[in-house]
């Protein structure tokens, strides 16, 4: 039989929404085209017209009033502290973190809250289009356990710090439950591991060189705090000599395997030696405009070729894992820093809140844009409601118009895991239960 005359493949999913943005090639909107997905991974992007002579789908979905894109991917956060969302509202950072967070944590912290915390951030992520999240707290295999049961993807941190926490007492002990967990979870296929030393205000020289030799021996990413605030500056200055981004290269952390979480007080030459050693920024305009850090100069960042991902940071300094927020401040932020209306397109940043996320942790061949091989890990967004139109420009819309609640359907390597706003396998009774226990635990006057 000629090739041309050749019965239609079978595959498992077809899907067919009004538009789709696949991130590759960039700036590219395909309008009445057909996405394929079989075995969990994307086969083809086609005209929706062709589909019937090529395929023959199990099971097929229409979506005449949405964009699909990739799933989104997280690139800083701290789940488990959701349990602590608007515990410390309107303070700097060390305030915050010292005098609220900190004694919080001492009292708190535990297996089963980063567990149930985990389990209530993933499935906020996954409701608002996250499938993918890089996490930096403690205890990450009760992080994993509940990640699992959510089906979600992660990258989970391994903590380390100086000071001693419920979870281990110094730095080596860190290091020693870390790398035992990583050892005990490396295969699970959704989940993956950084090094995660907390921040330099932290984390030792001798401490920091260590990551960085694990780091290149276990081929692990190191994602760390850095340049958060002017005082992070300071204080390295008086105590060190030298800025924190100095610090980190003088003992050996800069590459391609870094991932700067935030990285507000960054300078010219600072920036330059970032994109030469090819590093990552994780950007959190919401969680840097709450604590009054400052803005991130991402527009001079993109401009030398630094990779760019979004982040939300954790809830308990934002206070939402929403990427759309993140995705729609990044770009007006960057638009007010630089003076440039231009600034931070929205294919930009649709761009930093999918690949960029997925280039920073080596997952660029396997999700971040909708490209034949990959996995399936789908965000779909409607677009029909009235108080959203006229639409004129679908990526322009899911910047500045679109909300989470806009997200209708998700998958993560083809399987379904939210149904036009409702998740296939979490009860919200579940949720609200988890809520409330810790609500109770966390600070009992609020309970109502």
């Amino acid at each position: 039989m000629s090739p041309l005359h050749a019965p239609p493949s079978h595959t498992d999913l077809v899907i067919r929404p009004r538009w789709m943005i696949p991130i590759e090639p960039a700036g590219v909107v395909l309008e009445n085209h057909a996405l394929v997905v079989n075995q969990g991974r994307i086969v083809s992007l086609l005209p929706a017209a062709e589909v019937a002579e090529r395929y023959h789908p199990a099971s097929q979905m229409d979506l005449p009033d949405h964009v699909l894109i990739p799933g989104m991917v997280n690139l800083h956060a701290h789940a488990a502290m959701n349990l602590l969302r608007g515990y410390a509202d309107d303070l700097p950072l060390m305030r915050w973190l010292e005098e609220k967070i900190w004694p919080a944590e001492k009292r708190l912290l535990r297996a089963e809250f980063v567990r149930d915390g985990t389990f209530l951030a993933g499935a906020e992520m996954l409701r608002g289009g996250i499938t993918c999240f890089n996490d930096m707290y403690f205890f990450p295999d009760a992080a994993a356990s509940a990640i699992r049961r959510l089906g979600l993807r992660a990258v989970l941190g391994l903590p380390v710090m100086e000071f001693p926490t419920p979870y281990a007492h110094d730095a080596g002990d860190y290091l020693a439950k870390g790398i035992a967990i990583r050892d005990q979870l490396r295969q699970e296929p959704l989940l993956g591991f950084t090094l995660a030393p907390h921040a330099p205000y932290t984390v030792s020289d001798p401490t920091l060189e260590r990551i960085a030799t694990l780091s290149a021996q276990l081929d692990l990413p190191v994602h760390i705090h850095l340049h958060e605030t002017r005082q992070e500056v300071d204080d390295s200055l008086r105590e060190h000599g030298v800025r924190p981004l100095s610090r980190l290269h003088r003992l050996g952390l800069l590459g391609p395997q870094l991932i700067a979480a935030h990285g507000v007080h960054l300078n010219d030459a600072e920036l330059a030696l970032l994109a030469e050693q090819g590093c990552t920024l994780a950007h959190c305009p919401t969680s840097n405009m709450k604590l009054a850090s400052g803005a991130a100069p991402v527009a001079a960042s993109l401009d030398r070729g630094i990779r760019v991902g979004l982040g939300t940071d954790g809830a308990a300094s934002n206070n939402r894992l929403d990427m759309f927020q993140e995705m729609r401040h990044a770009a007006l932020l960057g638009k007010l820093f630089t003076g440039n209306a231009a600034a931070l397109s929205a294919h930009q940043v649709l761009r930093m809140a999918t690949l960029g996320g997925a280039s920073a942790l080596g997952m660029e061949d396997e999700i971040g844009s909708l490209q034949p091989g990959k996995w399936a890990d789908l965000c779909a967004v409607r677009l029909d409601e009235w108080i959203m139109s006229p639409c004129f420009d679908p990526a322009a819309h899911l910047v500045y118009v679109a909300g989470r609640e806009q997200v209708s359907h998700v998958w993560i390597a083809g399987a379904e895991k939210l149904q036009m706003g409702i998740f296939n396998d979490i009860r919200d009774a579940e949720l609200r239960e988890i809520l409330a226990l810790w609500q109770n635990r966390v600070h009992p006057s609020t309970v109502v």
